[in-house]
């Protein structure tokens, strides 16, 4: 049996509504600002270093990242050791859950938080306390 093409019939493409975009779009964690939350549920801090400071403090949180001064130079790698020993000791978690996602060689960083205990408001407001001390 042979069938016509004319007989053919082609699946229907699936429409999306309007509304449907939006309340998928509701769901995806939005990229603004310093501290954010991405797809698998971990935290992003947006790091600005200054590294070779006296001290190590936090000078500024800002929506183009958090600027926090470290007291190491930044040669072999040693700004950004301290840099995750500073933000695991300010934020109470493991060093272990906390790790340099991008800007291995820049002073703008990503840093990955692998913790479920604190919320985003939770983090800002420790950062928050610790830049007004």
């Amino acid at each position: 049996m042979i069938r016509k093409f004319s007989e053919l019939k082609m699946p229907k493409k699936t429409v999306i509504s309007k509304n449907s975009k939006a309340e998928s779009n509701a769901q995806i964690p939005l990229k603004n600002g310093s501290i954010y939350c991405n797809k698998n549920g971990n935290i992003i801090l947006k790091i600005i270093a200054k590294p070779g400071a006296k001290c190590n403090k936090i000078t500024d949180i800002t929506d183009e990242g958090i600027g926090i001064q470290i007291n190491a130079p930044p040669v072999d790698g040693e700004a950004n050791s301290e840099l995750i020993k500073f933000l695991s000791s300010l934020l109470g978690i493991k060093k272990s859950d906390v790790s340099l996602n991008q800007g291995l060689k820049s002073r703008q960083k990503t840093i990955l938080l692998h913790t479920s205990n604190d919320s985003i408001s939770e983090i800002r407001e420790k950062l928050q306390s610790s830049m007004n001390k």
